[in-house]
């Protein structure tokens, strides 16, 4: 049986994956750092009871989509001003200057490609999911299907899409591919 380790230890070892999560998700912006923090907040509440065999990140995560979720319901309810001609913001009918996906995470991985926080920021909402979990969040593909919905294989398929899509926008020297030879 493992220790479950203090709070803050938590937060400074899984803050920056659930803050990339959030961003990937929902923009980079106030939306994703509110998403974070309420992350966070409601594990501190949960903190008492969880199980020590609980994958932390994993849970982290999924504690961070639902309050994506959250964020995402409560942007449908908010009224648009009359006149406001491209309705409401990120999602549906998000750009990388509306939604502030343009502005790459403070203090992780990507700080200097605002392009790539754009480009992921554009593709499809699956797409998007499906990197945002996957690979950013570090869930297997079982899990992060059972977050946004469908088989594994499908989420498999629609992150390799999306790779796909940014590899085409960067060509073989996207940032996270290394220096070609």
């Amino acid at each position: 049986m493992k220790n479950i380790p203090a709070f803050d230890t938590v937060v400074e070892r899984h803050g920056t994956t659930v803050l990339r999560v959030c961003r990937a998700v929902l923009g980079a912006g106030p939306d994703a750092d509110d998403a974070w923090s309420d992350t966070f907040l409601a594990a501190l509440q949960a903190w008492p009871g969880l199980d020590p065999d609980t994958n932390l990140q994993a849970w982290l995560v999924k504690v961070a989509h639902r309050k994506a979720i959250d964020v995402t319901r409560s942007r449908t309810r908010q009224p648009v001003p009359a006149g406001h001609a491209g309705g409401p913001d990120w999602p549906p009918g998000r750009t990388a200057e509306r939604s502030g996906a343009g502005t790459p995470p403070r203090g992780t991985p990507g700080e200097g490609e605002p392009e790539l926080w754009a480009a992921v920021g554009l593709l499809p909402d699956r797409q998007r999911l499906a990197i945002a979990y996957h690979y950013l969040g570090g869930l297997a593909h079982t899990e992060t299907a059972q977050l946004i919905g469908g088989t594994p294989d499908a989420v498999r398929r629609a992150a390799a899409d999306g790779l796909k899509t940014l590899r085409r926008t960067y060509g073989p020297n996207a940032p996270w591919e290394g220096p070609t030879p």
